[in-house]
């Protein structure tokens, strides 16, 4: 990406009825290896729920209606090539298996606990993780 904008990324976090979360290992040049909640660019005309209802679709074979999808945070993502703004949603209480629907992008989907995720998380999903974590630590204190 050689231009100079701001895109708006989208981040599904999906958790199962056992609280676990939804990653997948990216395949593509940015964020390769990386582990990453489904997710990916908003399209022109579309509201933010409604992509990430198709992202989470399109990538794991997973439906989840846009309106069970709820905002939970917002990223600035600075990269050396590519700058983001991401939306972070959250859906509940999913038991669908994940399927793998695009092979050339990702390379598995596994379910993870959140205060037990994989060290190289991709620098949104990294960022989040260390948000929530925080908040949990903070939660119990309290």
């Amino acid at each position: 990406m050689s231009e100079k904008t701001v895109r708006v990324g989208i981040a599904c976090w999906v958790f199962n009825p056992a609280g676990l979360i939804l990653l997948g290992k990216r395949l593509s040049k940015h964020g390769f290896g990386t582990w990453a909640p489904p997710g990916g660019h908003l399209e022109f005309g579309e509201s933010p729920t409604e992509c990430a209802s198709r992202e989470l679709f399109e990538e794991t074979g997973i439906f989840i209606p846009n309106t069970h999808f709820h905002q939970v945070d917002i990223t600035n993502d600075i990269f050396p090539d590519r700058h983001y703004i991401t939306i972070h949603y959250r859906a509940d209480s999913i038991t669908a298996t994940p399927i793998l629907c695009e092979p050339d992008k990702c390379e598995m989907w596994k379910w993870f606990n959140p205060n037990n995720v994989p060290q190289n998380l991709f620098s949104p999903a990294e960022k989040f993780i260390m948000k929530i974590n925080t908040e949990l630590r903070k939660n119990q204190r309290n």
